[in-house]
């Protein structure tokens, strides 16, 4: 299984030249990205400029709506991202959650998105660790509630990316450690697997998000058992996000 990478600028950068000077700049390496896959999550502005450079960079979006048009004001369908070659998604970003995302709306983007083939990234994860490990109950909630009806064949066209709240963004608490990511990727493939069959659970990608930096990425590839990474402020580095994803091909 090949890894994967996804950096997500969130709001950012200010303008369209600066989007489009960031995607060439980490474009630039491309040639050492023959054995993983590269995904940048960009705002949606700026979808139409860059889907005009050529690069082995995918792109993604970092949210869209469940229905497929109507009187939705300010919201964006997956049909319509289909138009721009976007080929992932991102459901369910804890920052989104924290707008009012709940698991029954991840639920019906994911299956928008599966309909249009558009690949989801559903993020998943507590916001707190506690002692008596409830945090694993709330990311299986969290799955099988985003999950629900959904076909069993389809779930290996999933990503599932664990970001634990406490490890994200300047309010981070402290990085993940390694045995703390292992352990998360191999339960997450578990529920996978309790909820179809292992050989499922086996092909669909587990990744981490949560202070994914150049100093960690290595550690975690190698000793961390996730298939690659969701990178949020060091993806607006080219350099940084280079670095990140050369760990994936060692």
């Amino acid at each position: 299984m090949k890894k994967i990478v996804i950096g997500n600028w969130k709001m950012n950068p200010a303008s369209v030249k600066e989007a489009e000077a960031l995607l060439k700049n980490v474009a630039k390496n491309q040639k050492d990205y023959k054995n993983i896959d590269v995904v940048i999550c960009v705002p949606n502005i700026y979808l139409s400029n860059l889907a005009k450079i050529k690069s082995k960079i995918i792109l993604g979006a970092q949210d869209v709506f469940y229905e497929e048009s109507g009187a939705y004001t300010g919201e964006v369908s997956a049909k319509m991202l289909t138009n721009f070659k976007v080929k992932y998604c991102i459901v369910g970003h804890s920052e989104r959650r924290a707008m009012g995302e709940t698991n029954e709306t991840c639920n019906k983007k994911i299956i928008a998105l599966l309909k249009v083939g558009i690949t989801p990234i559903l993020c998943v994860g507590e916001k707190t660790r506690d002692e008596s490990h409830e945090y694993l109950n709330i990311v299986k909630k969290q799955i099988e509630s985003c999950l629900v009806g959904i076909n069993k064949n389809l779930l290996s066209k999933i990503i599932i990316a664990y970001e634990p709240v406490w490890a994200i963004g300047i309010n981070a608490t402290r990085a993940v450690e390694t045995s703390e990511c292992q352990e998360m990727m191999l339960y997450i493939k578990k529920i996978i697997a309790n909820i179809s069959n292992p050989k499922i659970a086996h092909s669909i990608r587990v990744i981490y998000g949560g202070s994914v930096n150049v100093q960690n990425s290595l550690d975690l590839i190698t000793n961390g058992n996730t298939d690659g990474f969701l990178v949020g402020r060091d993806s607006l580095n080219a350099m940084k996000f280079t670095k990140i994803i050369q760990s994936g091909v060692k």
